[in-house]
């Protein structure tokens, strides 16, 4: 292999690159835009639910735990409710997710001393949100009923009463439970995989199309080289979007970086050879940049989404998907970037990881290499 003609090769791509200004243009915006769209719109945070509230009791205690209910951040209450059935058309009329029925005699029951029930209606449309919503719930009511059972054994003398269990619960990593901490990083690797499928895909199929690769290949320039050459070109633009997307992560959104910035360089670059060589693999295998842009979306898009872990918990997948997930680099360079940002770990954990990845490029540019000396041949 010729690194002189490699390099040439590059240097032509390059060429036509910054030559297509709008696609130029569309390569170095489309990073930024789906962080921004996707980062603000895939959320998995469940608060101010919209609650009515129906309360037949009107009593003090009644008042107070409504009052605690729109106090904090997880409700918020849109409207309340005269009768019973104004809950059920609430709901069915998606004007809340949440309904709370207070009951009469609800504070005479607990003045006693007795049990005093209460009601929630839940819209289980979406069975994600509606669990989320009652777990809040749950905890809330569990919360204020602990406190009015001690206020009522202090008010009769019976000593000061503590809850025989305290939980105090301490989370790692992402103390806050943001959503948008645990999926910003993950979108760039979303990001960066369909980038890099996408451009190169249609770069030898283009040059099928427009007739330059017969001349190409009447060069003394080989497989390898052109190969090499290509994926040169856009490794640069790669590395310019990874950096696009990091700082749109860590400015924007607030996402910390706790790890080396410098084997986040050096991963990233990793999964862009990867993904680049994956892209020209699809560009020599079919001559057209129609079937090469759609195979490419296919490829990269869908995997990268579904069975990455991004969005989905791996862990929570049937065992025949989860072995399925394996064989995409996007499963493992996601794995790398939580880790980065929110762990601060390293080589020392993310070696399996990286060791992957790098043999998956290696891989790639092999079968990419032997596809293009078929279709020369």
């Amino acid at each position: 292999m010729n690194l002189r003609r490699t390099a040439a090769i590059a240097r032509k791509e390059l060429l036509h690159i910054v030559r297509d200004v709008r696609s130029l243009g569309l390569a170095l915006a489309l990073p930024a835009l789906l962080l921004l769209l996707f980062g603000y719109a895939l959320t998995l945070d469940v608060d101010r639910v919209p609650t009515v509230v129906y309360d037949a009791d009107h009593s003090p205690l009644s008042r107070r735990l409504i009052e605690r209910l729109r106090g904090s951040r997880y409700f918020m209450i849109v409207g309340t409710a005269d009768r019973y059935e104004t809950v059920d058309r609430g709901i069915d009329r998606d004007r809340c997710l949440l309904g709370l029925v207070i009951p009469v005699g609800y504070a005479r029951k607990l003045e006693a001393g007795r049990e005093a029930d209460l009601q929630l209606l839940l819209d289980g449309s979406n069975s994600n949100t509606a669990s989320i919503a009652l777990g809040y719930a749950g905890a809330l009511l569990r919360t204020y009923s602990a406190e009015i059972a001690a206020e009522m054994l202090n008010r009769r003398g019976g000593g000061h009463w503590r809850p025989p269990l305290e939980a105090r619960v301490r989370v790692w990593y992402n103390s806050e439970l943001k959503s948008k901490n645990f999926i910003v990083p993950g979108l760039i690797a979303v990001i960066l995989m369909i980038i890099a499928s996408l451009l190169t895909s249609l770069t030898i199929a283009r040059e099928w199309e427009m007739g330059s690769m017969e001349q190409l290949l009447s060069t003394p320039v080989r497989a390898p080289e052109i190969v090499l050459g290509k994926m040169s070109a856009f490794f640069a633009l790669g590395l310019v979007d990874t950096l696009l997307a990091v700082a749109a992560g860590v400015g924007i959104f607030g996402v910390p970086l706790r790890g080396s910035p410098l084997f986040l360089l050096l991963s990233s670059s990793i999964f862009l050879l990867g993904a680049l060589f994956w892209g020209i693999f699809l560009s020599a295998a079919v001559r057209s940049q129609l079937l090469a842009y759609q195979l490419g979306m296919l490829t990269s898009f869908l995997p990268a989404i579904l069975l990455s872990g991004l969005v989905f918990a791996i862990e929570n997948m049937p065992p025949a998907i989860q072995a399925v997930t394996y064989f995409f680099p996007a499963r493992y360079f996601v794995t790398i970037l939580k880790s980065l940002f929110l762990r601060g770990v390293g080589w020392d954990v993310l070696r399996g990881e990286l060791v992957f990845l790098a043999a998956y490029a290696l891989a790639v540019f092999l079968v990419a290499t032997r596809m293009l000396k078929r279709k020369i041949a």
